[in-house]
């Protein structure tokens, strides 16, 4: 997804793709050093998918680990 959205921003925005691969990461883990920002409408929008995408990941991710250590400790407590 990452990699799709440096692609969109790349034929957007008519930048290098090795500056927009680095954007997207850094939209994507939600740092955003600005650095590099999107001056079109077309680049914004596209920003803003990337972002919510990473959101959406990240919480996934939370989700999934909280979901294993619950999993783990009701494991350990069902052999006591």
């Amino acid at each position: 997804m990452v990699v799709a959205g440096a692609a969109a921003v790349t034929l957007v925005e008519k930048m290098p793709f090795n500056d927009t691969l680095y954007f997207a990461f850094v939209t994507g883990l939600t740092i955003g050093y600005g650095d590099i920002v999107p001056q079109t409408p077309g680049g914004r929008l596209v920003a803003l998918l990337i972002g919510f995408v990473g959101i959406l990941f990240t919480g996934l991710m939370v989700a999934v680990l909280v979901f294993a250590v619950r999993e783990s400790l009701e494991e350990v407590r069902n052999r006591s």
